[in-house]
């Protein structure tokens, strides 16, 4: 070999295969690191843009929203009279029963067990006939009673948990509760306002959503079954105004009693 041609070929020096090895391992290694980076760069790259664009979505989403919020449209809705079989989708309606009858399906089928019960009386005040959002509780047989058996109402939607629904029907349209739970969001076109009176109460199916109590008087007392922290862990609202542009208005059927 022409000793002028030496120097030429990195890797190939007569005087010591031990360095040339050495400098092939050492180009070799800047070579896969100088790719490495090249790859990391790359994947910041995607990531930087993937986020960008989940950004401008979650701009206009919520720009979304603040128009609807601004102008939405109101809905018109008819009340129902709440027996049991009208009711039938959300709960029960339980009326007077003989003193001395057994226990059967016409009374409450509750769902106690996630809890600790809580039965009180709650005195509500300033309610319209009309409402936005709507609120489900995912661990409870909620039961509502008005004290005196004033007439009240109720906005409803059926369960939506996706353990009570096909999630084919659902499919990507599911939001994560206050517990974790899933569930898919009401529609519109679902909601149904029913009229309770007299010596009765309802009893909520886990999971019902329920816009209420609602009534024309100043003020009205109920009684509520529920678990002691259903306000606080168990309490997951949708909001019709915000993510659907409507609310919902309705008329008194009648005079309270």
């Amino acid at each position: 070999m022409n000793s002028n041609n030496r120097g030429h070929f990195p890797f190939v020096n007569s005087s010591s295969s031990s360095e040339s090895s050495d400098e092939f391992d050492e180009w070799l290694g800047y070579e896969n690191e100088a790719m490495e980076i090249e790859e990391q760069i790359a994947i910041n790259m995607i990531a930087r843009n993937n986020y960008v664009i989940h950004q401008l979505l979650l701009i206009q989403q919520s720009d979304q929203e603040a128009t609807m919020a601004e102008s939405p449209v109101q809905m018109n809705l008819v009340p129902t009279e709440a027996t049991s079989e009208s009711f039938a989708e959300y709960g029960q309606v339980i009326e007077a029963s003989s003193d001395g009858d057994l226990f059967g399906p016409n009374d409450a089928q509750l769902d106690l067990s996630r809890g600790t019960p809580r039965f009180y009386i709650m005195r509500l005040e300033g309610r319209t006939l009309g409402f936005s959002t709507i609120t489900h509780h995912a661990n409870v047989t909620q039961c509502l009673g008005s004290i005196g058996g004033h007439v009240w109402y109720l906005g409803v939607a059926k369960p939506s948990l996706i353990e009570d629904v096909d999630r084919e029907r659902v499919g990507d349209n599911v939001e994560s509760g206050s517990d974790g739970h899933l569930y898919a969001p009401p529609t519109v076109e679902e909601v149904r306002v029913f009229r309770f009176s007299g010596p009765k109460f309802v009893k909520l199916n886990r999971g019902t959503w329920h816009a209420g109590p609602l009534f024309s008087d100043s003020s009205m007392d109920f009684y509520n079954l529920e678990l002691s922290n259903t306000n606080e862990v168990d309490h997951t609202t949708h909001s019709f105004k915000k993510k659907n542009g409507v609310i919902f208005r309705f008329e008194d059927s009648t005079s309270s009693s």
